[in-house]
């Protein structure tokens, strides 16, 4: 990785930009000390959003699964947990 000064970059700022699109990094110093970190952009990540099939529910009207009616009590397990973990 190549490093370079804040007072160098600033000057060739276009010829540093150039390096980085050609896949390399740069490490910006100030002062001999690290600050930041000039990376080439990477392709656009897998996440894709598509659109739901057309026979699919709205999302309004999918029904939610029933609640399940059980007597803990939530609180008691947690402090009884975060006593456990002391």
């Amino acid at each position: 990785m190549k490093q370079v000064g804040i007072a160098e970059l600033k000057a060739r700022l276009s010829e540093f930009l150039r390096v980085v699109q050609g896949g390399e990094s740069i490490a910006v110093l100030d002062r001999n000390r690290a600050v930041a970190q000039i990376v080439p952009m990477r392709e656009r990540s897998g996440l894709r959003i598509r659109k739901p099939a057309a026979d699919s529910p709205k999302p309004n009207k999918v029904s939610l699964p029933k609640s399940i009616s059980q007597k803990i009590d939530v609180v008691q397990l947690l402090l009884e947990e975060r006593q456990n973990h002391r």
